[in-house]
């Protein structure tokens, strides 16, 4: 009857341990596809970081570009003339008022509706009628 009761409890232990077996699998199985879609995840991150890195890289050679440009004498001397109107021996320089008095002051535009002559047979209608 021991015996019996022993088999019986290894019998139960071996399925026992098979059901683990197969949760511990479902477990890490899980696990795993959990992980790899962090992983994807990660990457498209990294991705998309990349191309921001890559934009500010084109932008800073775009701005280090307008500090050469603006550190050049040519740049600074067309700074000053435009906006202290300074001129160079010879030169005169125009000032226009603004837009509002300009449009002001234009005569105005008159839009005249050109228009075909009536067609012979309307002339005879009005002629008779």
């Amino acid at each position: 009857m021991s015996d019996k009761k022993t088999e019986l409890l290894k019998l139960k232990f071996k399925s026992l341990l098979g059901y683990a077996a197969w949760v511990l699998v479902v477990i890490l199985l899980v696990s795993t596809v959990k992980n790899i879609n962090r992983v994807l995840s990660i990457r498209k991150q990294v991705e998309e970081e990349k191309q921001r890195v890559e934009k500010m890289q084109s932008d800073n050679a775009k701005l280090q570009a307008q500090i050469m440009e603006a550190q050049g004498s040519e740049f600074i001397e067309k700074q000053i003339r435009d906006k202290l109107g300074l001129t160079k021996t010879g030169e005169v320089v125009v000032i226009l008022p603004d837009e509002s008095i300009v449009k002001r002051l234009a005569p105005p535009v008159t839009l005249d509706d050109e228009t075909l002559p009536d067609p012979n047979w309307l002339k005879w209608k009005k002629l008779f009628f």
